[in-house]
């Protein structure tokens, strides 16, 4: 009996070492409607609401972004605004290259070289490093950013922090669509 039990209690650790290893895809989006077309989205005014969760799940700072996106063939521009619970107000300008297949690149003052992605059916997935300031201090910290098409105005963005690659916390918004 303890010996089947061990060998269980083995199984399911393994099971979720393993599992926790394993990442998602984007390839497995590919059917998945409605599609997600960065160029028509994030293309007018949009308006997101957020938090950042520290590894512990505790919400530790909230958020809105106004954001405004502007498209002229494979080049576009995302300007953010952000507003923080505390009164704080922060400024992002992505610029974005559509390479063709689904794949973008992106720039931004506080990204540290270019962000690389891609979307398959409804979800956007990319990947960047960016400078974070922290009382008086700037961490150079990876996202694992992801994003997920609901309907015809909202979109749903996750967006996991690490730092040499331990989890600080994760970063949650909805997008709505405010101009079609």
């Amino acid at each position: 009996m303890r010996s089947r039990l061990r060998s269980g209690l083995l199984a399911t650790g393994a099971a979720l070492l393993l599992g926790g290893c394993a990442s998602q895809r984007i390839e497995s989006y590919a059917a998945e409607q409605p599609a997600l077309d960065l160029k028509t989205y994030f293309d007018g005014r949009l308006v997101a609401h957020g938090m950042f969760q520290d590894r512990s799940g505790r919400v530790v700072r909230r958020f809105v972004v106004e954001m405004t996106g502007t498209w002229h063939g494979n080049q576009g521009v995302l300007d953010e605004r952000f507003t923080y619970s505390d009164g704080k107000t922060e400024r992002r300008v992505w610029r974005l290259i559509d390479d063709g297949d689904g794949r973008y690149r992106g720039t931004a003052e506080d990204v540290v070289g270019e962000a690389s992605g891609q979307v398959r059916g409804n979800a956007f997935s990319w990947r960047y490093t960016l400078r974070l300031p922290v009382d008086g201090k700037v961490y150079e910290v990876q996202f694992d950013d992801w994003m997920y098409r609901i309907d015809e105005r909202i979109v749903l963005n996750r967006a996991e922090m690490r730092k040499f690659g331990i989890r600080l916390g994760e970063v949650t918004l909805a997008f709505t669509r405010l101009t079609p």
